[in-house]
């Protein structure tokens, strides 16, 4: 019997066309985070069961724009940037589960098919966006990784923009913020083929970077806006109290997690 190949779809005789590999997966990147404080009742309204609200600071959210280069374990991707480049903002709170506090990714938009794929397979609730953000360099015009330094970042998606941020660095910091320093708990949820039937694939997973590297932290002030949008449901999480922005290039390693619950989520 012919075998078809592939970590992902499409799968072929070679394999060769997958859309994404297997992991290990790497990253080099920079994050540009921005923290603040929204009503609490709008991040329990996004927490499916069997989770709850982080016992400290339960309204705390992490808005992170990252502009990556990302590979397999043959680091070809690299060599043929269109496979390895984008960029990507990120929504993230805290939860707990089970007493232990993790954090979690509740909305998240990305500019390219792998970069989709990929995170669907890792829980992420990942859609296609348009993500844009400074990029700092040491020459000429862009800004230096320094005190004073302004770096700005824009999302849009559905050719609406969802929010807009200016970032103005002040000092270096000995952390890249609080909220998306936990593991992360996702949901991998795929409904069943059949009209009533339920989820096929109903699991609650912690994930989690394997190996972290990253270059100092810097840390400031941020201005920062969420606009409506008649297909998005950011602008819930209205910003009430700003509490500080980072800058960090970063090397993350992604190898896989584990699950913690299987058909218990009751999602509909």
């Amino acid at each position: 019997m012919p075998r078809t190949r592939g970590y992902f779809h499409p799968k072929t005789a070679t394999g060769l066309a997958s859309l994404i590999p297997p992991p290990p997966w790497h990253y080099s990147g920079d994050l540009l985070t921005v923290e603040y404080r929204t009503d609490p009742a709008r991040v329990r309204e996004l927490l499916p069961e069997p989770l709850a609200p982080a016992a400290e600071d339960p309204g705390a959210v992490a808005v992170i724009w990252a502009d990556w280069q990302s590979c397999s374990a043959s680091r070809d991707e690299l060599l043929d940037p269109v496979r390895s480049q984008y960029k990507e903002t990120l929504v993230v709170v805290r939860c707990s589960y089970r007493g232990r506090t993790y954090s979690r990714c509740v909305y998240i938009w990305v500019d390219t098919d792998f970069a989709l794929a990929r995170g669907l397979h890792q829980g992420y609730p990942k859609k296609l966006g348009s993500i844009h953000l400074t990029r700092p360099h040491p020459y000429g015009p862009a800004p230096r990784i320094e005190a004073g330094a302004r770096l700005g970042a824009t999302l849009a998606a559905a050719d609406r923009r969802l929010a807009q941020t200016v970032v103005t660095l002040r000092e270096p910091s000995p952390h890249h913020g609080f909220v998306n320093a936990h593991p992360m708990a996702h949901h991998r949820w795929l409904p069943a083929i059949e009209k009533g039937r339920g989820l096929a694939l109903d699991e609650l997973v912690e994930t989690g970077a394997a190996r972290v590297e990253g270059g100092p932290s810097w840390r400031g002030d941020a201005e920062l806006e969420l606009f409506e949008a008649p297909t998005e449901e950011l602008a819930r999480l209205e910003v009430r109290e700003p509490l500080g922005a980072y800058h960090r290039q970063v090397g993350v390693v992604w190898d896989g997690g584990r699950v913690l619950e299987r058909g218990t989520s009751g999602a509909e």
